[in-house]
């Protein structure tokens, strides 16, 4: 792997002003908004600029030749080189739709997959603990077709249905595998983690439907940009028809702003001058694991999920998962981790919205470096004022 600068933050930095901010703001770590990669999207200045002319982006219709129509040629081909690049997944022989973040292409590729000639909806689970949002998503607009059923490890229903399979698994972290062991499944692998920073690439992700998005892999949720690799064609071209009746397509401008970061990326994997995003990010990740697990070992009130090291080819190595979430437990007689880190101005999720046990709580790893700092002293502080009692 390329790249020289290291990124690893001080846990002092910025120590008076988080002083200060400790004691009045509540820090929101129940949100995968990944602030982190800030710092090193500033490394790279002007690189990712792009500009747009009056006269641009008039047509509804992109200048490729996708299925997809409203996909952008640069973006396809973008999300080509660096899903080659990193190795993590079988472009070649997969169509790409693209969706205005990986939520809609969950919907798109439910309503897709979903048979239309049944008498009653196809049954849609996951294996808990869960992604929160798939029964809501699934659930929403109370759909004909398909309804959440629940957990995937108590599904013993006959006939088809639907598995999700998030791998890394959010919460959790873990590597996931289907579960039913149905005849008649039907499976939508949901990778918005499957990035190096995250976990090991142990091989490139090869199955019908995969989702990926932008806001995880580079951290630009703003951008609301997805993508779907799609390995039959009339499922590609019901996933697009899908976006087509809800929205009319995607955002060019966000399509081209996406092509232009994700290049930037792939040229830093390449190009031993340029910050490598990958090796940057994956140093953030694993210095805010380390921090973290040393707070957790010297107490008795939390433990946290533990992985194995796995070889890595992209990076050529052996390595820890570092997950985007903390998935922490209260032990003892602490039964409600979300309520107890509330009344220390930590806002979480609650292990209940994951399908699990509220002893459990997801945390935010992509913070802002103050507040994951403040973060830690919370949680430190905690474990000292229940030491005292």
């Amino acid at each position: 792997m390329c790249g020289t600068d290291s990124p690893v933050p001080s846990a002092t930095t910025g120590t008076r002003e988080n002083d200060t901010r400790d004691t009045l703001i509540n820090i929101n770590l129940d949100h995968g908004d990944p602030t982190m990669y800030e710092s090193y999207w500033r490394k790279m200045g002007n690189k990712c600029d792009i500009t747009f002319s009056g006269y641009d982006s008039l047509s509804y219709f992109a200048n490729g030749k996708s299925l997809c129509w409203f996909l952008e040629s640069k973006l396809e081909e973008q999300i080509k080189r660096l899903h080659n690049v990193v190795g993590n997944a079988v472009v070649d022989d997969h169509y790409i739709v693209v969706g205005t973040g990986s939520s809609q292409l969950l919907q798109a590729a439910l309503y897709a997959l979903s048979p239309a000639d049944e008498p009653e909806p196809i049954s849609v689970v996951s294996a808990a603990p869960f992604y929160s949002s798939y029964p809501e998503v699934t659930d929403f607009v109370r759909s004909g077709l398909y309804k959440w059923t629940g957990d995937a490890m108590k599904f013993d229903k006959d006939g088809p249905y639907i598995e999700f399979i998030t791998s890394p698994n959010n919460p959790d972290g873990v590597i996931r595998e289907p579960v039913v062991n149905g005849d008649q499944g039907i499976l939508i692998h949901d990778l918005a983690y499957y990035w190096p920073q995250y976990t090991a690439i142990t091989s490139p992700a090869n199955y019908d439907v995969m989702l990926f998005t932008v806001s995880k892999c580079t951290g630009h949720a703003g951008s609301r940009i997805g993508w779907a690799l799609v390995r039959d064609k009339e499922v590609a071209r019901k996933m697009t028809k899908f976006m087509e009746i809800s929205t009319i397509g995607v955002s060019k401008e966000a399509q081209l702003r996406a092509a232009k970061i994700l290049g930037v990326i792939s040229d830093s994997c390449l190009d031993p001058k340029l910050v490598n995003f990958f090796e940057y990010s994956q140093s953030l990740m694993t210095d805010r694991w380390q921090r973290l697990r040393e707070i957790v070992k010297a107490n008795d009130l939390f433990s946290l999920q533990k992985y194995p090291l796995q070889y890595c080819l992209f990076t050529g190595d052996f390595y820890e998962s570092h997950p985007a979430f903390a998935w922490i437990m209260c032990k003892g007689s602490e039964e409600d981790c979300e309520k107890l880190l509330k009344g220390h101005k930590i806002q979480t999720r609650s292990g209940r919205k994951f399908g699990s046990d509220p002893r459990y709580a997801r945390i935010s790893m992509l913070s802002r470096d103050e507040d994951f700092n403040i973060f830690l002293k919370r949680l430190m502080a905690i474990q000292g004022l229940i030491n005292g009692n």
